[in-house]
């Protein structure tokens, strides 16, 4: 497989998703069925996400606390990005 140095995408490339709610909510895993005490902070992030056609989907997943500061850092440098565009 080649490498390629184009980017995948480009100031004008066509968008078909657009965020409709982010919310997120820090909870604490205080016991499993195999572990009495775990004591695991992670976050649980839900996203609604419109398609082309309008119909809104709903994705929901778990980060840990340093997997959701690098996810808010990579999120606030694309709305930096947006707001030049």
């Amino acid at each position: 497989m080649e490498a390629t140095s184009e980017p995948l995408l480009d100031a004008k490339s066509e968008v078909t998703n657009q965020l409709v709610d982010f919310q997120w909510k820090l909870g604490m895993a205080v016991s499993s069925d195999t572990c009495r005490s775990l004591k695991y902070p992670y976050v649980a992030v839900m996203l609604k996400v419109a398609d082309h056609s309008g119909q809104v989907k709903t994705k929901c997943f778990e980060m840990t606390i340093p997997q959701f500061q690098n996810f808010y850092r990579q999120f606030k440098e694309i709305a930096a990005v947006i707001e030049t565009v």
